[in-house]
């Protein structure tokens, strides 16, 4: 099985890779859209701001390779949230594969949320073997609202979406890759079940 990692200059690439290691899978690093397009599974990682994110994505053309992929994509952290139509973090417009617009957390809780927290209404084969509440590492301050496209929901001063799904493309809010042996669950979920 050929995983791709997308390249674009913004992500936890490090850590993701040494899941994929210790999972027993090795993963390609690429900004090559063919490379990309032949790949049995894609890892779409971000860590940083939407706009700046969203501009790297443009410069490479990966803007328009991306909604166009037929195999399971996985995004993670922005990469979920670049997936969405629109995100208030820089006023950026995204990719349009879910049908959300990104929203700030209020003032009414610590922004950045850091730290742990629990999952729950947990729906397809992503989360096989996952118990409710379960405990996965987040570190952001903003969200996508709950929609009929949310799989898995948080909650942070309000109900979220930990996770989304539409078709082949799937997106986590939080680090799988850091969320210890949940976190390894739901990778692994994605490389054989999806």
């Amino acid at each position: 099985m050929k995983i791709v990692i997308i390249d674009y200059g913004a992500g936890n690439i490090q850590s993701i890779i040494f899941a994929m290691k210790r999972l027993g899978y090795d993963a390609v690093l690429s900004h090559d859209a063919e490379e990309i397009q032949e790949a049995d599974k894609v890892i779409f990682p971000g860590v940083g701001e939407a706009s700046s994110a969203m501009a790297k994505l443009r410069s490479s053309g990966l803007d328009t390779i991306i909604p166009t992929l037929k195999q399971p994509v996985l995004g993670i952290c922005l990469g979920m949230q670049l997936m969405c139509r629109s995100s208030e973090e820089g006023n950026t417009e995204g990719l349009g594969i879910f049908d959300l617009d990104v929203k700030k957390f209020s003032n009414n809780v610590k922004v950045p949320q850091i730290g742990w927290n629990q999952i729950t209404n947990l729906k397809t084969d992503l989360f096989k073997g996952i118990p409710e509440k379960s405990y996965i590492y987040l570190v952001h301050s903003f969200y996508a609202p709950l929609d009929k496209e949310t799989i898995a929901s948080a909650e942070y001063g309000l109900e979220y979406s930990a996770a989304l799904q539409k078709d082949n493309f799937y997106g986590v809010q939080f680090h799988p890759e850091k969320s210890s042996d949940i976190g390894s669950t739901i990778l692994n979920n994605f490389l054989t079940f999806i």
